[in-house]
Formats: C-alpha cells, sequence, structure tokens
C-alpha cells in the first residue's frame, strides 16, 4: 500500500467527503446499566461515578481533573472474547492482548426498526438476516453487524430498559442467527443500539444470554449502547472501536466512530 491512500484519507476526512459519525452515547452518573435478574444481581457494576480533583481552584490553580469508576461495561462499550466463560480459553482474548485489527472493520447495519417497535422483545432470525442479504449483499467476513433498533432514541426513559416484573424487554438475537454469523459469515463481531448485546429476555433462551455464549464463544467481540446507527448507510462505513488497554480486560467503555463516504 503506497503512503498516497493514506494521504487520500486524510484530505477526505479534511475536506468532508468522508464524514464521521459519533457512535457513542456520554459518560455521566445516568448513564444506564445493565439490570440483570435477581438471581444474577449479587455481582453488579458500578454505574458511572466521577469527582472532581481540581479546577482551577486552591486544589489545583492551573488544571482541571477528575477521578472516575465505573464497570467495564457501562454506556458505550467493548466486549471482548474473555467477557464470558465460554471464551475463556481462547489466546489474546482481553482488551490488552487482542490483535489490533478487531477494532477496525466495515460494517453491516441490519435496520430492524419497525420490527422493534412492533415488538420489543423482537428476536432477529437467520431468515431476517438473509432477507436483507439479499438486498445488500452477502456480509463480508471480518465485518461489524450493527442491529438498528432505534433503541438508543430511548436513553432518558425507561422505554430504554423497559424493566417489568420479569425483567427487561428489549430486542435481540436468535441463537442461529448468532452461530450464522460467526461461523458462516465469519463477522468480526456484533452491535447493537441496547444496553448490552443480548435482548432483555436473554436469560430465558437456549442457551441463556445466546449473543454472549456464542459470539464470545465463537472468539468474536461485541459493541452495546451505541447510537446514531440512522446516520450509516446498510454497507460501506468502516467501524473504528478500541476499548481501553486495560491488563485482562473483559471489556472497557470505548468511543466508537463511524467513518461514512458522503
Amino acid at each position: 500500500m503506497s503512503n498516497s491512500v493514506l494521504t487520500d484519507l486524510v484530505q477526505s476526512l479534511a475536506s468532508g467527503s468522508i464524514k464521521i459519525v459519533d457512535l457513542s452515547g456520554t459518560l455521566e452518573p445516568d448513564t444506564p446499566t445493565l439490570q440483570l435478574p435477581e438471581e444474577f444481581g449479587w455481582g453488579k457494576s458500578w454505574p458511572f461515578h466521577i469527582e472532581e480533583i481540581s479546577r482551577y481552584n486552591e486544589k489545583g490553580p492551573a488544571w482541571y481533573w477528575n477521578n472516575f469508576k465505573c464497570g467495564e461495561h457501562t454506556g458505550t462499550h467493548f466486549d471482548a472474547p474473555i467477557h464470558w466463560v465460554t471464551g475463556k480459553d481462547h489466546e489474546n482474548h482481553a482488551t490488552d492482548t487482542l490483535p489490533l485489527d478487531n477494532f477496525i472493520g466495515p460494517a453491516c447495519v441490519i435496520d430492524a426498526t419497525a420490527e422493534s417497535a412492533a415488538d420489543p422483545d423482537f428476536l432477529m432470525t437467520v431468515e431476517f438476516v438473509q432477507a436483507w442479504e439479499a438486498q445488500h449483499g452477502e456480509i463480508e467476513p471480518d465485518s461489524w453487524v450493527l442491529f438498528r433498533s432505534d433503541w438508543s432514541k430511548k436513553i432518558g426513559s425507561d422505554d430504554y430498559l423497559n424493566m417489568h416484573d420479569d425483567g427487561g424487554h428489549t430486542p435481540g438475537w436468535e441463537p442461529d442467527t448468532i452461530i450464522f454469523l460467526a461461523e458462516e459469515r465469519n463477522v468480526r463481531g456484533v452491535g447493537v443500539e441496547t444496553v448490552g448485546t443480548d435482548a432483555g429476555q436473554a436469560s430465558g433462551q437456549e442457551p441463556m444470554f445466546p449473543c454472549h455464549n456464542l459470539m464470545h464463544g465463537a472468539n468474536k467481540c461485541g459493541l452495546a449502547s451505541l447510537k446514531n446507527l440512522d446516520q450509516l448507510p446498510p454497507k460501506g462505513a468502516v467501524i473504528i472501536a478500541p476499548p481501553l488497554k486495560i491488563r485482562e480486560g473483559s471489556g472497557s467503555p470505548t468511543r466508537v466512530l463511524a467513518l461514512v463516504a458522503e
């Protein structure tokens, strides 16, 4: 590859012929976090907390900075294969050891907004994906497959987590769909607009939490709590999503960006 390819990229970004779309939410104390069923809720993730150290005052007259704490899987975040027991025995499977090409790849955006609006428990099937492929072309290996539900537009209301007595009700995947994407399409991973990569009722699926179970078992990755997927084409965007380099990190909040040709 010649240097002109990178030069062309920089010039295209500067001219606006390639647009950068932010697919990330803002981390703040009100950022929603995953609510697990009661039987799993004893190991809860910390919500985002930020504490000022100094802000041009007696604690630090010329500088502003903060401490913060949160769980690895808070806000818009990256899931590494080590996050799930099925992925624990892979090599180079944590945020500090994953090959760097895991963090950049083409995006296939599958629009299921109408189905998700009609049924908050909508599960994407293999047939739904294949119908999308019939219109837009087969999903290429090493793609990020992004489930567009417009669910991110519910952030700030109780409808985002959509909790009821039996748990959350948010869209997700049929287990066979994850197997299809991981094995037959060899994707890099999947991304969703909901708080986690699985459906709200995934604890009752077989296997339990199929996206986590099967995707990480196949040494693939996940992105959750995405937004602005409505600004991406079905194909053609490129995703950039590096997590923090945490030793043996199971994931981390991340600033997910998409490059889109105008």
